[in-house]
């Protein structure tokens, strides 16, 4: 009998050496046939300056046979992404590894430290290493439906920490220090709209008039913070997660988050946010949080409709490209509205229920995104802006 890549044997890979199944199938093959279900890491570094903000994720798409990373950083007014993609192993062996060309991470200690790396690729290359601050936190599942069928569906973990190591752009070397540097993860996997666009089918009903999004991981000196909200267009929540976690292990619920956002005028750019918290003993807690360096995500990082990069899009074996934004131009610019916006973000910490002196500083990630109409921002539809 053969035990070539054919037939039933095509999806046997190295996984399957190890007790970790939990489908009566080989690990490599999802657990889903939508064409959809991806594993994804997601990165983000910076200085606490709002001089230079570092974006990078990798995933795999089982179901397309594709792999992909980016890395996108934002320095002054300008965004440079570099790309990579590459067919995926059948047999998931490279699943262990998580390469893609010149791109790799590598799991020095699960959910603990990592090491990211991208050897030279078109005049960018990074070695930074990530270490936790606090333990990472299982956040709720995130559901989307739209009609009767699933938008999205999926599992994640998020974590704050600090990076160390070197960034290279163009011969400039900037050395990364973890008492400076810092930034969040996250980890994801399941359903979300990947690759190339499917036939559209019956128009929605109703239609898909946008969404609001918040999510805040936050790391003070004894705790960290990470809040996910997702509002419809009439302002009901949709996803509610805010989770406290103290640096002596204890978790705590931070109950049904009150939000001020507030926007830069004639746009839809967040500058800061207020956040009101209740502590599962009753008291008051808030924290005021501020922009130091927005960093569309759906310029050049793939995400909410980037026309220059798609997520599990097949590229051809090897690929890898680079694109540089000047974000003064009126037609970047005017893309930045229609999607989700990663900021260097900061935050103070108010109320009986802080547990550390007031005004405590944290530093994180601070992602915003009003897409659409949003009764209780005053945005009427796709093109309103705040005044």
């Amino acid at each position: 009998m053969s035990h070539g890549l054919h037939g039933e044997y095509v999806g046997l890979g190295p996984l399957d050496e190890y007790p970790i199944h939990q489908l009566p199938r080989p690990v490599a093959w999802a657990g889903s046939s939508d064409r959809h279900f991806y594993d994804r890491s997601y990165l983000n570094c910076h200085d606490r300056s709002g001089d230079i903000f570092l974006i990078t994720g990798m995933g795999f798409y089982p179901n397309l046979g594709t792999k992909d990373a980016f890395v996108l950083v934002r320095r002054g007014d300008t965004q440079t992404a570099v790309h990579l993609s590459d067919a995926a192993d059948v047999r998931g062996g490279d699943r262990m590894e998580h390469r893609v060309g010149g791109y790799r991470i590598e799991v020095v200690e699960p959910l603990q430290q990592l090491r990211v790396v991208l050897d030279e690729t078109e005049g960018v290359a990074i070695d930074l290493t990530w270490r936790g601050l606090f333990p990472a936190i299982q956040e709720l599942p995130h559901v989307m439906r739209q009609g009767s069928g699933t938008v999205l569906d999926a599992q994640r973990f998020a974590q704050v920490g600090s990076w160390e190591g070197v960034i290279a752009i163009d011969g400039e070397e900037i050395a990364v220090t973890p008492d400076v540097w810092t930034g969040s993860r996250d980890r994801s996997w399941g359903i979300r709209p990947q690759g190339e666009a499917m036939p559209a089918g019956k128009p929605a009903d109703p239609p898909f008039e946008g969404m609001w999004w918040l999510y805040v991981p936050i790391a003070f000196d004894e705790f960290c913070i990470c809040l996910i909200i997702q509002e419809a267009p009439d302002g009901y929540r949709v996803l509610n997660d805010c989770t406290r976690v103290w640096k002596d292990g204890r978790v705590e619920q931070l109950g049904w988050p009150r939000v001020e956002i507030r926007y830069g005028s004639g746009t839809r750019v967040p500058t800061g946010a207020t956040i009101h918290c209740t502590t599962p003993d009753g008291k008051d807690l808030s924290f005021e949080v501020r922009s130091h360096l927005p960093v569309p995500i759906h310029v050049g990082g793939g995400y909410g409709g980037d026309p220059d990069w798609a997520h599990g899009t097949w590229k051809g074996e090897g690929f890898s490209e680079r694109f540089t934004y000047d974000m003064k131009d009126p037609a970047v610019a005017g893309r930045v509205m229609f999607g989700v916006i990663d900021h260097v973000g900061s935050a103070t910490v108010h109320g009986p229920g802080a547990g550390v002196p007031d005004g405590s500083e944290g530093w994180g990630l601070f992602e915003h995104g009003a897409l659409g109409r949003h009764d209780p921002s005053g945005f009427k539809d796709w093109f309103d802006l705040a005044p």
